[in-house]
């Protein structure tokens, strides 16, 4: 009847309307991935492989932040602050200090793999994949295994890190200058961090182990992508390792016979000018700081919570402000494109002491939240300043070793930072003393340094 004929119009209708719905809800992940893509192939990015480079590195930071979480959980939160402050220390000793032995050794051993970049990424992504996974055995039993698996991730993590940086300039486009790609490599990590941290606590909820297995599949995903890099990345044309100190030339012995070629000496880190060895010295203190803070909040919010505000939601507000100020300071840096950088690092070394002398003199909510915030903005802009200050002022041939042996540095004194936050009793305006005690050493440092250079005017062509 002409009655049913509409009817079934109809009910064909609402299937073709379910259909183009549920098309609808497949696209978004596609359109997400596409813009995704599209902003890390920008501006030139995807024909140089700096693109590919981006991601690996989402896919790095999200699986360490899934074995933080993992971490923090079983050796932190599980457990009262006392019994947790000596699981952290017991973590430091076994972890921290050796580390702290290995750091000086990961950049001279990368110097001799030159052409193996690609394949070291790769494995220390791997190797990290497979130290979850013992690390999730050990957690399910409570085993002792966890500490000397813990350090394999951390020395992974770090090497991982120091090929990063050494590959980032191999993999330039034309119209991107260093800091900016460093840039865009580290907003990259942190919105992966971002959307790690939640997913990792939603695996939490399955189980201790179950963000460590998570982790094992990102960095199983992160070894294949590490291959997928450019080929050029294993190019060293031109390098030579980078020294911390110049080489004396060869002095000639009385009677013996003359050298045909006499080999001209490798210029070293002390040779391009007080503003790179001012630099290193700034972030040093600066990664210092953030080392400190981390762990000394991490307990001291734990025990004595932030003025009207519990636990949980003190560390929460430490830790949205820290990581806030970091993507901050990234974005302040892509934008600033590095004009200046000796002025930008003399400048953020002050903001962080006034912060954290204000906050000695007034602790409390406002100054806790500004101190973390004003660490994170500071630890990214000085580290981009520093990329720039290393691009403009050391020689191309040492160029990439350089970026090994300063992340090198970074991170030593991250671990310095933190070895002395646990050696403080958790008294607020005490540790908020430490801190600008540790910043002041930045200043008194670095800024006679940048400050003179910055006098001399030296040119930064590329940087701007």
């Amino acid at each position: 009847m002409p009655v049913d004929k509409p009817g079934k119009r109809s009910t064909r209708g609402k299937l073709r309307g379910v259909g183009r719905a549920a098309g609808a809800l497949r696209r978004p992940p596609a359109a997400l991935g596409r813009h995704i893509r599209r902003a890390t192939h920008a501006e030139g990015a995807g024909e140089s492989g700096l693109g590919r480079l981006i991601e690996l590195h989402a896919v790095n930071s999200a699986g360490d932040m899934l074995i933080t979480v993992a971490l923090a959980s079983t050796v932190f939160f599980s457990v009262p602050t006392g019994e947790a402050r000596d699981r952290v220390a017991l973590y430091l000793a076994v972890t921290m200090a050796p580390f702290a032995l290995l750091a000086p050794v990961i950049g001279p051993l990368l110097d001799r793999v030159p052409h193996g970049r690609r394949a070291a990424m790769a494995g220390a992504m791997l190797a990290r994949a497979l130290l979850a996974l013992t690390m999730a055995g050990a957690v399910a039993t409570g085993g002792l295994e966890l500490y000397p698996a813990a350090l394999g991730v951390l020395v992974s993590s770090k090497a991982y890190g120091v090929v990063r940086s050494a590959v980032v300039p191999r993999l330039l486009p034309p119209r991107i200058s260093l800091v900016k790609a460093n840039s865009r490599v580290t907003l990259a990590g942190l919105l992966a961090t971002g959307a790690a941290a939640p997913a990792g606590a939603g695996l939490h909820l399955l189980g201790e182990q179950w963000p460590l297995y998570g982790a094992f599949a990102v960095f199983l995903v992160g070894t294949f992508l590490s291959f997928s890099l450019d080929h050029k990345v294993d190019s060293a044309k031109g390098e030579r390792p980078a020294r911390l100190a110049p080489v004396a030339p060869v002095m000639p012995v009385p009677g013996a016979e003359e050298p045909r070629e006499q080999a001209a000496p490798r210029p070293g880190l002390r040779t391009v000018g007080v503003s790179v060895l001012s630099a290193l010295f700034a972030n040093s203190a600066l990664r210092a700081l953030s080392g400190f803070l981390t762990f000394f909040l991490a307990f001291l919010l734990r025990e004595h919570p932030l003025d009207g505000l519990g636990a949980a939601v003190s560390l929460g507000l430490a830790g949205v402000a820290a990581g806030g100020g970091n993507a901050l300071g990234t974005a302040i840096g892509a934008w600033l494109r590095a004009r200046g950088p000796e002025v930008i690092i003399t400048c953020v070394l002050f903001c962080a002491l006034g912060a954290t002398i204000t906050a000695a003199l007034l602790y409390g909510t406002v100054t806790v939240t500004a101190v973390a915030a004003t660490a994170g903005i500071t630890q990214a802009l000085g580290k981009l300043s520093l990329d720039a200050l290393i691009q403009r002022d050391v020689p191309e041939q040492v160029r990439t070793s350089a970026f090994a042996r300063s992340e090198t540095l970074m991170q030593m004194s991250w671990v310095v930072g933190g070895a002395l936050a646990m050696a403080l009793p958790l008294i607020g305006r005490l540790g908020m003393g430490v801190a600008a005690c540790v910043v002041a050493a930045g200043v008194l440092t670095a800024v006679r340094g940048l400050l003179r250079a910055t006098r001399r005017g030296t040119p930064n062509p590329r940087a701007a």
